[in-house]
This record gives structure tokens, sequence and C-alpha cells, in this order.
């Protein structure tokens, strides 16, 4: 048995498994602690770390390709923050971090657990029934069907179409992005003989995030949609292939569109605060991540 205690969170290994649970403190994240417990079967491994720092340092669980639904639906996008397989580790730690480093890796060689990507969910994803509210909506999952419903920060061209329910049949695939600089972030379905090229906000069978503290908890449901919808390595075969578009070229910092589009920003993060949308931490925030582009 070899364990490690951290205001973190506590990793402890069994030798079958590694079960990661989140720490009380209160910088721990509201994703994290709302994900709880995670037990990691050993054969879902592909390897484990210890990076030191000068104040503090991090182990990191690597996980085979295809083991995990969530790394799946989030596609690694997760901050560290946020990510449940990292443990910072404080510096008079250092050497039972090593050992557990060292009984995970000897346990991993003794199994013959090969690195390779698996074919199959080794891991079943975030418990159902689930119900997250940001952004413009509500996602509901019951493991059989998806819900959304609007709220009155939606735009009205998608709001007019009223709440959406959606079987596990009629989903293709399913993405979590977060927001990013002045981009919004989604929680999107895509529905099978309904693609669209809407954008989030207009788009009835996605919600539309803007960065803000329960954004990731929307990751746990595209997660739990996630570990019902076949394997990525059976549907692969059957998927159209699709090609991402490339990002637009964005405009040099300090450039005349990019101070446009900064104002624009601080113009909405200024209706949202006045709408109480935003409260006056969040809007303080937002406002000075802004101003620092400018």
């Amino acid at each position: 048995m070899a364990e490690i205690i951290q205001k973190d969170g506590t990793w402890a290994f069994d030798g079958d498994a590694v079960r990661l649970t989140p720490g009380r403190d209160k910088n721990v994240s509201l994703f994290r602690r709302t994900l709880g417990e995670l037990v990691v079967p050993l054969g879902a491994l592909a390897g484990v770390s210890f990076e030191q720092g000068r104040k503090a340092g991090r182990l990191r669980l690597r996980l085979r390709e295809g083991a995990d639904p969530m790394l799946h639906a989030t596609g690694g996008r997760l901050t560290e923050l946020n990510d449940p397989y990292q443990l910072l580790v404080d510096s008079d730690r250092y050497g039972v971090a090593e050992y557990f480093v060292d009984e995970v890796r000897n346990a991993l060689l003794l199994d013959g657990v090969s690195a390779d990507p698996v074919t199959e969910y080794l891991l079943p994803g975030p418990a159902v029934p689930l119900s997250v509210s940001a952004g413009d909506g509500t996602v509901s999952f019951d493991g059989e069907l998806v819900r959304l419903e609007w709220n009155w920060k939606t735009e009205d061209a998608k709001a007019a179409a009223g709440p959406r329910t959606l079987t596990l049949a009629d989903i293709v695939s399913v993405e979590w992005l977060p927001a990013a600089g002045l981009e919004n972030g989604c929680l999107r379905f895509t529905v099978r003989d309904a693609p669209t090229k809407a954008p989030p906000k207009l788009d009835p069978n996605a919600v539309d995030l803007w960065g803000f503290k329960k954004d990731p908890l929307m990751a746990l449901v595209a997660a739990a949609v996630q570990a019902r919808l076949p394997h990525p390595s059976a549907a692969a075969e059957d998927a159209p292939r699709t090609v991402r578009p490339e990002p637009a070229e964005q405009p040099a910092p300090g450039g005349e569109d990019d101070h446009d589009a900064l104002l624009r920003r601080l113009r909405e993060l200024g209706e949202l605060h006045r709408t109480g949308v935003l409260t006056d931490e969040e809007f303080t925030m937002a406002k000075q991540a802004v101003l620092k582009r400018m």
C-alpha cells in the first residue's frame, strides 16, 4: 500500500488501482470536488511521473489512450487546476511521492501492462443523473436522455426552438470546449442527420459558455454521455471523417482590430455585470484579464 496525503488531495495505491480523492482545501477546484473520488485500475495506466519544484512538486498519472471517457470528451483541455490526474506535493513530502511512483511503476512492470491504446473504456465516467447550469442553459442527463433548457441569457433565435431532448441514439458525438481569450467555450452535441455549422450561441444542440466558474462542470455531462456512446476505436470506422477548420488568423496584439475586439468584450462584460449575470468579483477578474491584453 502506497499513500500520499496532501491539501490538494489523497492518492492511494493498493496494487490493483489508484484511488484519487480530492482534498477539502479551499483551493481545490469546484470541478474536482464535484467529480469526487476516482478509482483508476492499474490496466488503465500508461505511466506515472513526479516533477520537483522549488516550493512544490507535481505527481502526474498518464492514462492509456481511450481508457477514460472524460479525457476523450474534453480533449485534454482541462486546466491543471481541474485535472484530477495531477496532485500538488509539498516539498517535505518529495520522498513519499517518489516512493509512490516507484510502487506504481513496479506494479505496471510486474503485471506487464502495455501503454498502448485500449478499445474499451476502463473508467465508468461521472455518475448520473447529472444536471449543470452554466452559460446560456441547463443540461440534464439521466443515463439515457439529454435535456437542454434555455435561460433568459439565451439568444432569442435559439430560445424560440424551446427545450431539447436527445436520446443517446440521436447523438453522434459530444465535445466540451473551454472559453479561451476572447472566444467563448461550449458543450456541443453532434446530432445524427442534423449537422450544424452555427456558432454555439445559435446552435440548439449546444450550450454557449463564457469562461466562468461553473463552465468546467459541463465537462462532467460530456464525459457521462461519452461513456455511453460507442468507444472511439469502434466508432472511427463508421463515423464520417470531419475536418476541423483552421482557426481564423488573429490580429497582432495591439493592432486596431484587436483593440476593437477587446473594447467590445469590455462592453459585453459590463452589460453582463449590470444585468446581474456576473458577480462583482467575477466582473473584476474578467475585466482585469481583458485589460492586461490591451
